[in-house]
Order: C-alpha cells, then structure tokens, then sequence
C-alpha cells in the first residue's frame, strides 16, 4: 500500500481529537478512499491525555494496529509536547501539526530534532473567531487536512457542510460558526522555518 497514509493525533479528554479523526475518515471515505478511525482507549477522563489514529489509502487497508510511524501527527494541545513523545515514529518525509503560538526555537527544542516539517496553527484564535468557544478540534482537522493534501480544500468544505448538517441536525445554528471555522484554519495554517 504505497499509498497509505497514516495520521496520530494527540490531545486531551473533551478536546475532540477523536472526534476530529471521525469526521477525517468520514471525509475521506466519501471521496472514495478506504480508511480507519479509531481511538486508543485507556482510562482517559477529561482532560488526560489520549491518542486517534487515521489510515486512508486509495486500496482496501489490511492493516488492523495502532499506528507506530505515522506520516502526520496532530497535536491538539501543545501542553503535551513535553509529557508525551509526539514525534516517537514520525517520518521525517511527514509533518507534524500543532496547536501552538510558541516560538519555532522552542517547538524544535521539545520536539527532539525532528528534521521533517512543523506546521502550527492558532486554533483557540480561530475558534474563538468563528465559534466563540474554545473548540480546537474544528480547526485542526482542516490543519491537517490542508497539510496532508488528503483532499481538495473545495471537497473538504462541501464534504464538512454536509457533514455538520447532519451531525448539528437539532442545533444548526452551529452549522455557519463550524462552517467559519474551517475555512479560517484552512489559511492559518503557517509552516515553521
């Protein structure tokens, strides 16, 4: 499966970083890809630390295991790059997406020489913005998607609307700001040099 790609996400408990790696495949899967989305659990509560994972491929994936050198990690909350290895496996043919406003010195300083790219974005700014809660998942699944060329930006926004108005059926007036959201994180999203 020479196509396969393989993401980790890395949150909190009630960040929605499953959430997030849920709607990927469901994207995905409807521009016709095969893919998995699945959680690790544990005795994660709110606010513990907890790991998604994603695998998308263009053939049926045979692979049923947590994924231990992915080609993308997400890192919700940027508390955890100094508690849990982000980068244990990641390629450096891949990226690394973070939430973060911290300075590049300091991202290359936790994240252990990790020589692939560092792409951050400002997702409580952008949630803020569009949502006025502080809703990170939102905008890091169009981070990721926007650094993974998973899809088309077109696709992906035509694919969320559908999906928001489904899962926001009893709450629409969510729709737009989630909508909002997306389309801002998909420009926010800067690399580090």
């Amino acid at each position: 499966m020479s196509n396969l790609i393989e993401i980790r996400w890395h949150g909190r408990g009630g960040q929605g970083a499953k959430t997030a790696s849920l709607l990927l495949a469901d994207a995905a899967f409807n521009t016709g890809k095969y893919i998995q989305g699945f959680p690790e659990y544990g005795p994660e509560r709110m606010g513990a630390p907890i790991t998604a994972y994603n695998r998308i491929s263009d053939d049926p994936i045979t692979i049923h295991s947590n994924i231990y050198e992915p080609d993308y990690v997400v890192v919700v909350d940027d508390t955890l790059l100094e508690s849990v290895p982000v980068t244990a496996g990641l390629k450096d043919t891949g990226a690394i997406v973070i939430n973060t406003t911290k300075s590049a010195d300091y991202l290359k300083k936790v994240l252990n020489g990790y020589s692939g790219d560092i792409y951050t974005i400002d997702a409580r700014k952008v949630s803020m913005e569009t949502l006025g809660k502080y809703f990170p998942n939102t905008p890091m699944l169009a981070a990721i998607v926007k650094v993974s060329h998973i899809m088309e930006d077109d696709a992906f926004l035509k694919d969320m609307e559908g999906s928001f108005k489904h899962k926001f059926a009893k709450k629409p007036e969510v729709i737009d700001g989630n909508m909002k959201a997306i389309e801002m994180a998909l420009k926010e999203v800067k690399k580090v040099n």
